[in-house]
């Protein structure tokens, strides 16, 4: 968990140079990670469960799935041109607090005071760190919150689909879904030139080389989850994401120059601490309940 977190800022550098940099759209960016996802847990796939692997239920929510994990990463990748790194990252991490929210309205979970609170605060933490680049850039500034609602959507949708369902499907189906919505999207407006959306061949052998990077960083750092989530509970390994802040910092720094001011410090730590007590009262409740069947 700590090797994934730290690890998949490292996506959203190089999607900021592309962005920035070389002026690749942010639906290009997110198109290409998708893909490459598809691509390489293919192989992956077949060769531990063969053809079968590929069989799923809910074939329709699988590509929902998908179009909204498309739709969060163009949102973000498209914040990247206008907000540091840290400070996107630490926005998009109010997603676990989104899908607190939402798994009690769309699937009728029971989620009392305490944690709607703690999402409230979350989002005040959000706001610290979001208003001065509100102030300077407009509504760009809260492309992350588009992106961590969309993921969180996800999620929700990940909850409704994943009994029985194989991780590695999953997540080939995710990035196959994804690259098709997104592919599907991008055509239809091309005549709308729509900046994070235009789509154009690839200029430089430095821009397939990034763009071939944030796949298969993407990829990894996804099975990387898969495997932590498959070898210890949610709600230990939960906390360890919040590496992720770390790690955009450090990178901020070492590549673009960037130290986040005492403000969007602050906010970090009010959407650390919110997520953290989240995820500490999720592990209290869960010790509650009785201990699920066994499944062989």
């Amino acid at each position: 968990m700590i090797a994934a977190a730290a690890f998949i800022p490292l996506l959203d550098a190089f999607g900021k140079i592309l962005v920035m940099t070389y002026r690749v759209s942010a639906g290009e960016v997110a198109l290409v990670r998708l893909v490459l996802q598809a691509g390489l847990i293919l192989p992956v796939l077949l060769l531990a469960r063969g053809r079968s692997g590929l069989s799923t239920t809910h074939l329709w929510l699988n590509l929902l799935r998908g179009a909204l994990l498309a739709f969060s990463g163009v949102a973000f990748f498209a914040a990247l041109e206008f907000m540091p790194l840290a400070d996107a990252s630490a926005v998009f991490l109010i997603q676990p607090m989104i899908v607190t929210l939402l798994s009690g309205v769309l699937l009728k979970e029971r989620i009392g005071w305490q944690r709607i609170a703690a999402a409230a605060v979350g989002f005040i933490g959000a706001l610290v760190i979001v208003r001065p680049s509100y102030a300077v850039f407009g509504v760009p500034s809260l492309f992350p919150v588009v992106a961590a609602v969309c993921a969180a959507l996800y999620m929700i949708v990940t909850r409704k689909v994943s009994h029985g369902a194989k991780p590695l499907t999953m997540l080939f189906y995710s990035g196959l879904g994804g690259s098709v919505v997104l592919s599907a999207v991008m055509v239809v407006t091309l005549p709308f030139d729509i900046p994070a959306l235009r789509l154009a061949w690839p200029a430089s052998a430095a821009i397939w080389q990034l763009l071939l990077l944030t796949g298969l960083i993407g990829a990894i750092g996804h099975l990387l989850f898969i495997l932590a989530y498959r070898l210890a509970p949610a709600s230990v390994l939960a906390p360890f994401g919040y590496v992720e802040i770390v790690s955009a910092v450090l990178l901020g720094y070492l590549i673009f120059g960037e130290v986040p001011d005492g403000a969007k410090w602050f906010g970090m730590a009010i959407i650390v601490g919110s997520g953290l007590f989240i995820y500490a009262r999720e592990k209290r409740l869960a010790r509650n309940l009785p201990p699920p069947p066994l499944v062989h």
